[in-house]
């Protein structure tokens, strides 16, 4: 495979930031190239009937989508679609621009397939980004992620009303929102963790009295435990949130092959890739237990194989979104995934990845 063989190492041996922002500048340029577009398409691109999913009123081709924070500013949604993708997450956005932290703020745990990061939510600001994504002609759902400008001032208050702008906008052109509540990589951390900050800003939102609103998830951290998600599910549930994503990137430093005095100098961070993947499946199982199976779930965090795909599926996730097994495994990450998933309904002798969830 020419990404692992020759791509990958190249990359890798650049600053994990700089690597990004090149891989960036070419997906840039291959959104806005029909020729770059095909060329994907014809080698990366596998779509199969039985992959097909409507949720919220969305036709999602196939359950593996890009997670938020690859693409921030949406500037290469066209080329994810072209890999495969079926739907694209872009953000976090925030009311105001940021530069983010200082850096380095990305780094590479390359013996676990992982990565830590303290970007601090960088981005142009939602009225930037939508104006942008409104000339981006997609045919699979777009999500936007909205998240708390990073600022310490912007408290309370005035962080609800900086919620409620990027939700506003946001509603141009979404076809569903995920509000991101906790984000290890800002001064604050956890920002609308705590139940009644959050009723408080799901109540700004209004979205139980607006049946016309945009489908709006809850995304949590995977950092929680059983008992603090329990809590927020039933503010979610009592706001009638009609789905969530789980999960966020842990602060923990769990199940890591890497050394400690290595991880140790890399300092704070939101840890992201395989090693939180049971964490992230452990937090799908509990919100689709505590929802009887009712409300759909986006399942993120270490989904780099078939594998952990149906674990994940499995626990309770009716789609899936990947970010650092991206970097690991390269383009052909999601064609390979798709193909095996269809490869797992025919030995189950079954159409649809519908009826996967009923033989779990």
């Amino acid at each position: 495979m020419i990404y692992k063989s020759l791509v990958k190492p190249l990359l890798f041996q650049l600053d994990a930031e700089r690597a990004h922002d090149l891989t960036h500048i070419f997906a840039q340029k291959a959104s806005e190239s029909r020729i770059l577009r095909s060329l994907a398409k014809a080698l990366y691109n596998y779509q199969s009937p039985g992959l097909c999913q409507n949720i919220w009123g969305l036709k999602f081709r196939n359950p593996l989508g890009l997670a938020a924070g690859f693409d921030k500013n949406g500037h290469i949604p066209e080329i994810m679609e072209a890999l495969g993708f079926g739907f694209v997450e872009i953000g976090s956005i925030t009311g105001n621009p940021s530069t983010g932290n200082p850096k380095p703020r990305l780094f590479r745990l390359p013996g676990d397939h992982a990565l830590i990061n303290r970007m601090g939510l960088n981005n142009d600001g939602a009225k930037t980004i939508v104006k942008r994504l409104k000339n981006k002609k997609l045919s699979i759902p777009l999500g936007i992620n909205i998240a708390k400008t990073h600022d310490p001032t912007v408290m309370g208050d005035r962080a609800i009303r900086d919620y409620v702008h990027s939700f506003k906008e946001a509603q141009k052109i979404a076809d569903y929102i995920t509000v991101n509540i906790s984000c290890p990589n800002t001064t604050e951390g956890k920002t609308f963790e705590d139940p009644a900050a959050l009723d408080e800003l799901l109540a700004a939102l209004a979205i139980r009295n607006d049946a016309r609103v945009i489908p709006t998830l809850v995304k949590f951290s995977s950092d929680l435990t059983k008992e603090q998600l329990m809590e927020l599910l039933q503010v979610c549930e009592d706001h009638q949130i009609p789905g969530y994503v789980a999960c966020n990137t842990s602060s923990a430093r769990d199940n890591l092959q890497t050394s400690s005095d290595i991880v140790k100098d890399i300092g704070r961070g939101g840890l992201s890739g395989r090693p939180i993947a049971p964490k992230s499946v452990r937090i799908v199982r509990w919100i689709s237990e505590a929802t009887k199976g009712q409300k759909p779930v986006i399942g993120v965090g270490g989904v780099d194989s078939l594998a952990t795909a149906l674990d994940m599926m499995l626990a309770g996730a009716d789609l899936l979104q990947v970010y650092s097994g991206l970097i690991y495994e390269g383009p052909g990450l999601i064609k390979s995934i798709n193909r095996q998933l269809v490869r797992e309904l025919k030995e189950l002798n079954i159409d649809s990845i519908h009826q996967l969830f009923s033989v779990s």
